[in-house]
């Protein structure tokens, strides 16, 4: 036991209406630290995701409403990635309720939009890549949901990896894609259904 820091599952009261729910989508009780380093790595990231899509040239062969889609992708898996490994994050949607498991599943589901844009629209109807991918998301999901808890994290683990190695090798995009993969799985595999104690550092220490 480490006495500079303890674990705190304790979920702030959050506000009604539109406020409320918008806050407990992200995780209540948000820190500012955690905050700035989203914000921080929220820009930080984008901003290379979009040099590197502008010096590879794929953007130029992109119509507007391609290009849009995978912006708007790219934005939400990077934000995504970072939102659900704060502390706040793993405090809402691990908390002890009985329909906390729905929730994360259907927030794993929700994300087959963003393999129908990407696959259908962006990949000018790949449906192998988008139903590979579905089949990976779903399956991984329920794995991970299942697993013994003390297993869910290097569970978790090895299913990013064998999606990424599958999309890498036997699922071709264009280059300019190739971060899609690896950022979607980790997003909901990995920092989504992985159940951390959301640690902190002793205030008297």
């Amino acid at each position: 036991m480490r006495a500079d820091l303890r674990i705190s599952w304790e979920i702030p009261a959050t506000p009604p209406g539109l406020a409320g729910r918008l806050e407990r989508f992200m995780g209540p009780g948000k820190s500012r630290s955690e905050s700035v380093v989203e914000t921080l790595g929220l820009l930080g990231c984008a901003l290379l995701l979009a040099a590197g899509l502008w010096t590879s040239g794929a953007a130029h062969d992109w119509s507007t409403g391609q290009l849009a889609v995978v912006a708007l992708v790219g934005l939400d898996l990077i934000g995504g990635v970072l939102t659900n490994a704060t502390n706040a994050a793993k405090r809402w949607y691990h908390r002890a309720d009985p329909g906390a498991r729905r929730a994360r599943l259907l927030f794993v589901a929700a994300h087959l939009i963003h393999l129908a844009a990407m696959g259908l629209f962006v990949l000018s109807g790949d449906l192998a890549w988008t139903l590979t991918n579905a089949a990976l998301l779903l399956g991984g999901a329920l794995v991970v949901e299942f697993a013994p808890m003390h297993l869910r994290r290097p569970v978790a683990m090895a299913l990013l990896m064998a999606a990424a190695l599958t999309n890498l090798f036997w699922l071709a995009v264009p280059a300019a894609l190739a971060w899609f993969a690896p950022l979607f799985f980790l997003k909901l595999l990995v920092c989504h259904l992985v159940p951390e104690a959301p640690l902190e550092r002793r205030r008297d220490v």
